[in-house]
């Protein structure tokens, strides 16, 4: 068999494949090691009129239980160069490599600019499709550019940042252009130099810590503390991680609707300031003021004792399952704050579901 040949399996279940452990069987389901196999499955689709779903971790996803009716492509190309140009470091990472290994490589050359997204779970691939960020930095800050296999004119090519269209926990890849691409590899530019230490969670472990001049490893130890203390590094003895991580993004409103919302509730509401007079807050907050504390139970579905960001399997959840929850919290945060929370996982193979609708912004 030729190295970029691919043999697509029937039927493979897709729960085992995600950290939230839901869904059902895939079609058509490959594991591609290369860009050539990532052609030639997208071919081997088109040959038989099929659709074509990309996998990477599982860590931002939900399946239905009926599976999803396409062939899965789950891209596994591994690599991790580091290449100097001028006074920074390319990192070329291939789609399929773990993301926080690639974390821990750049802070082991000691490298900044990543170092705060320490314990994402997920591959490589999928942090320019969320523009993955936390604790004052994102993905976006460091991407140069990012290899794709663009089945619209069926050739592999290089974006630049500006082509990405990154924005808040999006891109081209997530809205306009979902489906269009399929990234194989991220190359970042790092650099010799301080960390991050701009978010408030980080700037109050150091300093319980006493740490005086935090190196990027502090700061990675102290990101990867601060998740744990959230139940979002995933643990496979821990059921409080059998999650997609956060489900919902933190809303970014006007100083204005955020001094409304604080006249309104005759009290202080948590924010954290960011460019254009906006201010972002806290999802979790907003949750918990809603009646759903950490820790909540709902069946076989809940949330983290951790952290109520973190929608979580307690074991035999259904898809719809975690649905119902979610549904159940976004509308009584709409009733009590105004504020439509939009989740941040992908929603796989759930064709007219009302409540995929619902979260999405597409139904009432």
């Amino acid at each position: 068999m030729a190295d970029d040949a691919v043999q697509p399996r029937p039927g493979v279940l897709l729960a085992p494949l995600t950290t939230l452990g839901v869904g059902g069987p895939a079609d058509w389901f490959v594991r591609a090691t290369s860009a050539e196999q990532v052609v030639a499955a997208v071919r081997w689709c088109r040959d038989r009129d099929l659709s074509l779903f990309v996998l990477g971790g599982g860590s931002n996803l939900v399946i239905a239980d009926d599976g999803v009716n396409a062939l899965v492509l789950q891209v596994a190309i591994k690599g991790v160069d580091f290449l100097r140009r001028h006074t920074d470091i390319l990192v070329r990472v291939g789609a399929g490599e773990p993301w926080d290994g690639v974390v821990a490589a750049a802070v082991r050359h000691g490298l900044a600019g990543l170092e705060c997204l320490s314990g994402i779970p997920g591959s490589t691939g999928g942090t320019p499709v969320q523009n993955v960020g936390a604790y004052g930095q994102e993905v976006s800050d460091t991407i140069t550019e990012v290899e794709v296999f663009d089945t619209a004119t069926m050739h592999i090519t290089t974006l630049a940042p500006v082509q990405c269209r990154f924005g808040y926990r999006t891109s081209r890849f997530k809205s306009d252009d979902a489906g269009r691409f399929v990234v194989c590899g991220v190359q970042f530019a790092l650099r010799q130099g301080s960390p991050t230490i701009t978010y408030p969670d980080v700037i109050d472990y150091v300093q319980r810590g006493r740490i005086s001049s935090p190196t990027l490893d502090d700061v990675r130890q102290a990101v990867l503390s601060i998740r744990r203390g959230k139940g979002m590094v995933i643990d496979e003895t821990d059921p409080d991680t059998r999650s997609v991580g956060s489900f919902f993004v933190n809303p970014v409103v006007t100083t204005a609707v955020h001094a409304g919302l604080e006249a309104a509730l005759k009290g202080a509401v948590p924010g954290f300031r960011m460019p254009h007079d906006r201010i972002k807050l806290p999802a979790a907050w907003l949750i918990e003021q809603s009646g759903f504390p950490r820790g909540y139970q709902s069946g076989p579905v809940g949330l983290s004792t951790k952290h109520p960001l973190a929608v979580i399997n307690r074991g035999g959840a259904t898809a719809r399952d975690v649905l119902r929850l979610a549904v159940q919290i976004k509308r009584r945060v709409a009733d009590r704050f105004g504020i439509a929370l939009v989740p941040e996982p992908a929603f796989v193979g759930f064709a007219d579901e009302a409540g995929v609708a619902y979260l999405t912004g597409r139904g009432g």
